[in-house]
């Protein structure tokens, strides 16, 4: 069912929508879109020396979603040309060089620094019915929910989407994540969690995995959203003089909510996006990710695909909390609401509880290259995909 309304009445209610279909995945906020060309023509031997093993695993990364891009203008060529996944190093390296330029990314046109921030698949306990210890509901999408594609009606908002409730013959806003946690939804519980800082830190990886008490595990992922903006909760601690900025990581934030459970209704409400679940594959490949590929440990990234599109292959030099370098190839196979900006990456780092502690302290300086086919103009920033 398509809904008329006025232009005006359609541009306010875009204000909830986002154009892309995952959910934010840290805690900092988003910079300005670029306005500049963010590409800055570099050479092979500029890029940082990574070891046999990185450039190989990398690249084996990036060639999972061959399969995917086969048809894609960009990378459909290349990929058809790529060598195996079992390849040597040198091989990998002589066909890159061969089929691929090196642009360095820059933000503002000029600035090499960006940052790079980590994700992984949280697993948390939880139960298949509602128990006295389990009764946080994971909802599936919202049978009462609508979702309009703007350019259907307004090619000039292609890529926009919103989604609401029609009463009557009105389309309004659908509920936001308060509301949603106070009232309920119309929508299938997948399972159910034994936290709520657990089904939030859930909708900020954007999938993960339910931990059943047969020792089972449940996969499930990134579905859609209820239209309302991200709000980073992290930022609102800051605002109530809770936390500093700069120590603003998932464990201090839980650690916040361990302390002040009176208050963590209050920390919620100020994000009013609520994400929807379905289930996933089993097994023990990586979670997929806006590709539609599952995500590799350590060498999957969200990009922000206004500059870099999916299916990329990047060049990534940053380094761990601990100091110590990350310096290889990197494949774009995700993107998130936060993750936005020339240079601007989420690192996936794999599944649990180290996994995400990696990730929740990931907040690094770093530097990107974008290796992008010879001959092929390139992208357009700001264009939505």
């Amino acid at each position: 069912m398509k809904v008329q309304r006025p232009l005006y009445a359609l541009l306010a209610l875009a204000l909830l929508a986002g154009c892309t279909t995952t959910v934010p995945r840290t805690d900092t906020s988003a910079p300005a879109k670029p306005t500049t060309n963010p590409y800055a023509k570099a050479t092979w031997s500029a890029l940082p020396a990574v070891s046999d093993a990185d450039l190989q695993a990398g690249y084996t990364a990036w060639r999972s979603a061959c399969t995917r891009l086969k048809s894609d203008a960009t990378w459909g060529p290349v990929c058809t040309k790529a060598p195996a996944a079992n390849a040597s190093a040198n091989d990998i390296r002589t066909f890159l060089q061969s089929s691929l330029d090196v642009y360095a990314l820059r933000a503002g046109g000029h600035k090499a620094d960006g940052l790079i921030t980590g994700y992984y698949e949280p697993v948390y306990a939880g139960s298949l019915t509602r128990t006295a210890t389990a009764n946080v509901p994971v909802y599936g999408v919202p049978t009462d929910m609508v979702t309009v594609q703007l350019d259907s009606l307004y090619p000039e908002l292609k890529g926009k989407r919103l989604r609401g409730r029609v009463e009557g013959r009105v389309l309004k806003p659908y509920d936001d994540a308060a509301t949603i946690s106070a009232k309920g939804a119309k929508a299938p519980v997948l399972a159910w969690l034994t936290h709520p800082m657990d089904l939030q830190f859930l909708q900020i990886q954007g999938s993960g995995r339910i931990r059943l008490n047969d020792g089972r595990q449940l996969r499930i992922a990134y579905a859609d959203q209820n239209g309302h903006p991200y709000r980073p909760i992290g930022r609102w601690l800051v605002e109530q003089g809770e936390l500093k900025k700069e120590d603003v990581t998932m464990d201090a934030i839980r650690q916040w909510a361990e302390t002040h459970p009176a208050r963590v209704p209050e920390l919620l409400a100020s994000n009013p996006s609520y994400v929807f679940f379905t289930e996933g594959p089993a097994g023990d490949e990586g979670p997929r990710g806006s590709l539609n590929v599952p995500l590799t440990a350590g060498y999957s990234v969200a990009v922000d695909r206004t500059v870099v599109p999916l299916g990329s292959l990047l060049w990534l030099s940053t380094t761990r909390p601990d100091g110590s370098p990350v310096v290889r190839p990197v494949a774009a196979q995700d993107t998130g609401g936060a993750i936005a900006g020339e240079v601007r990456a989420d690192l996936y780092w794999g599944t649990g509880d180290a996994a995400g502690k990696l990730a929740g302290d990931m907040k690094q300086k770093g530097n990107l290259w974008m290796l992008w086919p010879k001959g092929t103009p390139l992208p357009t920033p700001n264009a939505t995909p």
